[in-house]
């Protein structure tokens, strides 16, 4: 299969596009007939927006198409004025008020290309541009998925050809048969009022008492596998030690460290770059608060690879994330930011326990009750 560089050109066809247009029209987002659907596309091949735009079509929607170019959104961050990303919202809000759904494809070649922006000037326009996302997630049925690049295969260690399959692999994964054990994990989650988290460098507890718990099956993101929750807000109580690199607002971080009290996050370390760990926990009050708890479970996906997307899905992992709370699973927390950061359990990575109302649920990244074994890696 011809690498990156074909796809870019437009000069390639893999039948993989159209299986992957189906999953995200006709399973993720059950496309009906009337609706509107807003594509936006960055650095897309042209024959993937093109299956995406037919399988719309053949669903009997009406498609829309927004291409980015992730150097140029770089130079209007730097630039960005109230005045400017003001209207620039107000645009882009009466555009997604008129949508049912909304599919994102994102193959940014750099994910560092915004770290040059000025922090001022990103916290400017991500003010004005999270009323847009929060209309997206609140109101439409969405899905945003990455694009198997050569950066991405690169930051996952991983040949270009390596990195397309197993893109593809987790992407086209039978979710209908992971939901029921998913469902019977979040069943569990919905019962349970105290969570303790141990592991190195970590020893958290906290409450999730009376918060919705969903399971997400291929839904809203591809690839998908995590069961998520919120933090009753002001709850959590220890100490957090992150173990997956992350980028943030262009930024690469490493070896997060938090310790919390009532909720909030009263010290964050991250080595050299702790000035700037903090600057992002001040962009609002809410930021130094958590808006979500999730349980990693995609069986494909087993190390971090730098890109959240496919990093909150390990298998083994969680994520505890500071800002917005998700209005499915509102804990009251909001914030122009939602950071997922993730910790990796297995033994690979120096193990951990979940527990529930003292019950011991997961140890090194493997869940011990036979009813959720299926959703432990079968080599494991």
């Amino acid at each position: 299969m011809p690498g990156f560089r074909s796809h870019l050109k437009g000069s390639m066809k893999d039948e993989r596009f159209n299986r992957l247009a189906d999953q995200i029209v006709n399973y993720s987002l059950r496309i009906g007939k009337g609706e509107h659907v807003l594509i936006e596309l960055t650095q897309i091949p042209d024959e993937m927006g093109i299956a995406l735009i037919r399988a719309v079509r053949q669903a009997g929607a009406s498609p829309f198409l927004r291409l980015n170019r992730p150097r140029l959104q770089r130079e209007m961050y730097a630039g960005a004025t109230d005045a400017q990303y003001e209207l620039i919202s107000r645009h882009l809000m009466a555009e997604m008020e008129d949508m049912q759904a909304y599919i994102s494809l994102r193959g940014d070649m750099n994910a560092f290309e915004q770290s040059s922006v000025p922090s001022q000037s990103m916290a400017i326009a991500m003010k004005h541009l999270n009323p847009v996302i929060q209309q997206r997630v609140r109101h439409t049925r969405w899905c945003v998925l990455r694009w198997p690049t050569e950066g991405m295969a690169q930051q996952a260690g991983m040949s270009t050809s390596d990195f397309e399959d197993f893109y593809f692999q987790t992407c086209l994964l039978d979710y209908r048969a992971l939901a029921p054990a998913m469902e019977q994990l979040a069943n569990l989650m919905r019962s349970t009022d105290r969570v303790r988290i141990t592991g190195p460098g970590t020893e958290l507890e906290f409450s999730i008492k009376g918060i919705p718990v969903l399971p997400c099956a291929g839904e809203c993101n591809l690839p998908d596998g995590e069961v998520y929750t919120a933090p009753v807000k002001t709850s959590l109580n220890g100490v957090i030690q992150y173990n997956t690199p992350t980028v943030y607002q262009g930024i690469p971080f490493e070896s997060i460290r938090f310790k919390i009290q009532d909720g909030k996050i009263v010290e964050a370390e991250a080595g050299a770059k702790t000035a700037a760990l903090n600057k992002i926990l001040d962009s609002d009050p809410g930021a130094r608060y958590f808006g979500e708890f999730a349980l990693g479970v995609n069986p494909y996906v087993r190390k971090a690879m730098c890109n959240i997307l496919f990093d909150e899905k390990i298998a083994g992992s969680f994520h505890l994330t500071p800002g917005q709370a998700y209005d499915t699973a509102y804990n009251g927390n909001d914030s122009q930011i939602h950071w997922d950061l993730v910790c990796i359990q297995t033994e690979a990575f120096g193990g951990g326990e979940i527990y529930f109302d003292g019950r011991l649920v997961r140890r090194n990244g493997l869940f011990v009750d036979p009813e959720l074994a299926m959703l432990n890696p079968a080599e494991a």
